[in-house]
């Protein structure tokens, strides 16, 4: 366990440019894109599909608008195999955020925070259809308005794993993980939060030598994990899909 809760502890510290992230699962291959999300760093292209998007000292602040009936949502145009993402997130009275992968057309996998919550799942991958989400990991944690805090996402082959502030990890496993995964997202519903530091980083193919053992001791803290009160669930909803449309400027600050 001491190995495992040390390489927990590493994952929190902030990165960085090209320093590879500390992982559970993953092998860090080549760093593909970091963006500081700050108004001074330079930008990565993201596509902004709905919510109000600007860049501040402090870093990306995204509200939801309600003319968009939809909570924001903004990605990256990005193809991805094995891979790491990390990014800083303060929750300033938004009801939820998510880091959501697709493929090329329909949802595959997220972690989703609200202020009570912390959930890692496999998306309904037809929307409409007989797919249903398969929540991995739905467990009662506090993130208090105001206080940054650090998500550290890793898929590999068949399996997901997503540590929050080097303290509590979840993960699961899918066949549809295997396939190539794309447009990597950020989401926020009502107003607001704020991201920094989003790296993105390739995988090698094959796990980590450690990964095994890792994984039981992971498993045995999930299954003792406290669970969302009601309340918790019903803000947890996932975001419906949003239409990726043509890149639009970040508005700076005024």
């Amino acid at each position: 366990m001491r190995l495992f809760w040390t390489l927990l502890a590493l994952s929190s510290l902030p990165l960085h440019a090209g320093e590879a992230p500390t992982t559970l699962l993953a092998k860090p291959d080549r760093e593909l894109l970091s963006d500081g999300l700050t108004l001074e760093s330079k930008a990565a292209e993201w596509k902004i599909a709905k919510g109000k998007w600007v860049r501040t000292a402090e870093g990306i602040k995204v509200e939801e608008l309600s003319a968009d009936n939809h909570g924001a949502a903004g990605r990256l145009n990005q193809k991805l195999g094995d891979f790491i993402i990390t990014f800083d997130f303060r929750l300033d009275g938004a009801k939820s955020i998510s880091l959501s992968i697709n493929d090329a057309k329909e949802h595959m996998a997220r972690v989703l925070i609200t202020p009570a919550a912390f959930r890692v799942q496999r998306d309904d991958h037809d929307h409409d259809g007989p797919d249903k989400a398969v929540i991995f990991l739905n467990q009662a944690e506090k993130f208090a308005a105001g206080t940054w805090h650090r998500v550290v996402l890793e898929m590999v082959g068949d399996t997901m794993v997503a540590t929050i502030d080097g303290k509590f990890s979840g993960f699961g496993r899918d066949e549809l993980f295997k396939t190539e995964k794309a447009n990597p997202g950020l989401t926020c519903a009502g107003q607001s939060a704020t991201f920094r530091n989003f790296s993105l980083w390739s995988a090698q193919p094959e796990p980590k030598a450690t990964w095994k053992e890792t994984s039981i001791q992971i498993a045995e803290v999930m299954k003792s994990a406290p669970t969302p009160t009601v309340a918790a669930k019903a803000k947890a909803k996932t975001p419906a899909k949003a239409k990726v449309e043509a890149p639009v400027k970040v508005e700076a600050p005024k």
